[in-house]
């Protein structure tokens, strides 16, 4: 198997790690600068093969709101074999847009601390919850299957317990699918929805625009992919014959999909370290091992994922059934719709996005936003300037325009 083939080359990097690192403290260098006596390559060969098992935290300890620093607490509001849904609540401050965020990242191969940096925006304007996908190579056999329905209940289960507060939603990439169909089904069964979802760069409706991305799933049938890219978790971690679509496949198709940003990232780091910037240095780093940290996906959800998004397009067809009910997005009435695509999103083609429009038809004009953004690539709708400096504001404004609707229209 080649799970078990780089399971090898991993343990020889971090016995090179460890020999680099017992020489480097014999010199008296600090450990960020034992790559300088590294053979050269090595550590982008490292960072590229995982040999570091440990997950990067968040670690948002505080943020600066108008210039004074607010205390973060990070807890876990619910958690279930296959997900942890992280609070991260900001002390001693109610103010904001009025409700707090749920976070829906996609499990598409990436742990949810590559939305480090969104996080850490929106805890400006309120608390934020994350759902974060474990690695299906350490949940037990014992916890069962886990497949696209499942993801769709976990998000439902989670969206009951905080609409309560009053909720907005904000969902990436694949997450955007499962998060409509869990809201119309909420909706559909008479709870209370969120106040407003935002969807970024997600597939509702491939048809449009298809990508090369979209085009590689529609190519092979579905026994292709699960001879080709399935493998068995090996012995040694919890999850041990469970079958996955590995991250490191996923790595190495993102690397290889979008090279500019590696280098980009390992340039920063590089430059970082040379300068002797020790700031930027461990920041440097930290985007390295957040990028980086990929997980392994259950066959099942992979292979119903490719089917009922990529192949068949369920949700925009109106076909989709999740635990035997049908999905309805115009069960969606009172919820205020926001879509963000970027028009140089080469994963996400331009409209699938906004597609939900016609998907949950029945919320009104007044309490839609579709914006797309110039010059902003897949990864720019959520991290760097086209974030910060357009987007994130975007949501802002959409947010208290959505609570002041809420508010103005009947429950």
């Amino acid at each position: 198997m080649m799970y078990n083939w780089l399971e090898a080359q991993r343990a020889l990097m971090r016995s090179m790690d460890a020999s680099v690192a017992s020489i480097a403290r014999v010199w008296g260098m600090p450990a960020a600068y034992a790559e300088l006596i590294t053979p050269p390559g090595c550590e982008w060969l490292r960072r590229l093969l995982q040999t570091t098992p440990e997950l990067p935290p968040f670690g948002i300890e505080s943020i600066s709101i108008d210039g004074r620093p607010v205390r973060v607490e990070e807890s876990i509001a619910d958690r279930t074999a296959f997900c942890t849904l992280r609070r991260f609540a900001r002390e001693g401050r109610n103010d904001g847009i009025g409700a707090p965020i749920l976070l829906c990242p996609p499990l598409a191969g990436h742990h949810a601390v590559m939305l480090r940096e969104t996080v850490e925006t929106l805890l400006q304007d309120a608390d934020v919850y994350v759902n974060d996908w474990a690695n299906a190579r350490d949940v037990p056999l014992a916890e069962g299957p886990f497949g696209l329905d499942d993801y769709v209940m976990t998000i439902e289960r989670f969206m009951r317990q905080l609409c309560g507060e009053r909720l907005h939603v904000l969902a990436v990439c694949q997450g955007t699918v499962p998060t409509v169909a869990a809201a119309a089904l909420i909706a559909t069964n008479g709870g209370p929805t969120p106040t407003s979802i935002t969807l970024m760069g997600g597939p509702v409706d491939t048809r449009l625009s298809p990508t090369t991305v979209n085009q590689l799933a529609t190519a092979h049938s579905i026994d292709w992919f699960r001879n080709m890219v399935i493998d068995t978790v090996p012995a040694h971690y919890r999850g041990a014959g469970r079958r996955i679509y590995p991250g490191y496949i996923q790595h190495a198709a993102i690397v290889a999909a979008h090279p500019d940003r590696q280098w980009a990232l390992e340039s920063r780091y590089w430059t970082s370290l040379l300068a002797g910037d020790d700031a930027n240095v461990t920041a440097s780093q930290r985007l390295l091992s957040e990028y980086a940290s990929v997980l392994d996906m259950t066959e099942e959800y992979f292979l119903e994922t490719l089917r009922v998004i990529f192949k068949e397009q369920q949700l925009a067809h109106g076909t989709w059934e999740v635990g035997g009910q049908r999905v309805k997005g115009d069960a969606l009435a009172s919820t205020a719709l926001c879509t963000v695509e970027g028009d140089c999103d080469d994963i996400t083609g331009a409209g699938q996005t906004h597609a939900a429009h016609t998907v949950c038809r029945a919320v009104p004009d007044r309490l839609r936003v579709q914006l797309t953004v110039p010059d902003c690539g897949h990864y720019d709708l959520f991290t760097g300037p086209r974030w910060r400096e357009v987007v994130h504001p975007a949501l802002v404004a959409f947010w208290h325009d959505a609570r002041k609707q809420s508010k103005a229209s009947p429950s």
